[in-house]
């Protein structure tokens, strides 16, 4: 594994991994995608998927990103827009990809990345795969406080912002503390005004340029989207109706539901057969187009 440096804002340096399949020569890339509600998380683990990937032929990119709240939804997209180019205009030359054939894959926040690449790419990805990803921002399920998140302890408004900072960041080692400030925002149903600083209940045609199932047309990628059926965290209707909405476009897709099993459901690893076939589908998928 190697890590490059691939977009440097004011003092913040944005890093990708690159994991490089054994043998020489050029190969498709992956573009890996992290979770964490855009606020938290970082490139590194992931391993599974990730070796599952580059055993299958496929170098992977695993990137940072800025983070919520203290960079705000739009420049996280500039910086999804500038991996993308950076993967394309380099790759060839730094870790031997062929720059026609990319394709991407994300968790949960890194889902949703993966469904705004779709549009937001120039020229899109060959393939999406969106494990439990978000096809709009501005729902009642992220716009009003939620049930499940109201059970759990209430989070307090000074202890949440204490959980965050002002300074520019794009990788979070720790984010346990920075968690607070997600409890927070899912307990009172702020997460769109803090994430893209715009109220969904005053201005919602501002939050189309975010919402993937909003900028669905037929020349959208092929895109396999998997799901548990029982998330408590990104509803599994934020699946469904990706799906629909593609299907309406005419664009290949795939839903995968994942039956009786919650978010993050590949943590149960490949031991799990449920979760081995999931990826096996993954695999099959991204064998067709990318």
């Amino acid at each position: 594994m190697r890590i490059f440096d691939y977009k440097v804002v004011g003092d913040c340096t944005i890093r990708a991994d690159v994991h490089e399949v054994s043998d020489v020569g050029v190969h498709p890339v992956i573009v890996f995608i992290h979770g964490g509600c855009l606020m938290m998380g970082n490139r590194g683990g992931h391993l599974t998927p990730i070796k599952l990937l580059t055993d299958a032929g496929y170098n992977v990119v695993s990137i940072d990103y800025r983070l919520a709240p203290e960079t705000k939804l739009e420049h996280i997209i500039e910086d999804l827009r500038d991996a993308f180019r950076w993967v394309r205009e380099e790759g060839g030359n730094l870790f031997h990809i062929d720059p026609n054939r990319i394709g991407v894959m994300g968790e949960s926040a890194g889902g949703y990345l993966t469904l705004m690449s779709g549009f937001v790419a120039d020229p899109p990805p060959k393939a999406l795969v969106s494990l439990y990803g978000y096809s709009d921002i501005d729902g009642p399920w992220y716009s009003k406080p939620d049930p499940f998140y109201r059970r759990q302890p209430l989070v307090q408004e000074s202890s949440a912002r204490n959980s965050v900072g002002s300074r520019t960041i794009s990788e979070s080692i720790s984010p346990h503390n920075r968690r607070l400030f997600y409890l927070y925002c899912r307990q009172n149903g702020l997460w769109p005004k803090e994430v893209v600083g715009l109220d969904p209940e005053s201005s919602p045609r501002s939050f189309d340029p975010f919402c993937p199932i909003r900028n669905i047309t037929p020349r959208y990628p092929p895109t396999i989207l998997l799901h548990g059926d029982q998330d408590t965290d990104v509803p599994y209707e934020q699946s469904v109706n990706m799906a629909k909405g593609l299907e309406k476009a005419g664009v290949s897709h795939r839903l995968v539901t994942i039956l009786g099993r919650g978010h993050s459901f590949d943590d149960a690893g490949l031991s799990d057969p449920v979760v081995a076939d999931a990826f096996q589908q993954v695999l099959a998928f991204l064998k067709l187009y990318v």
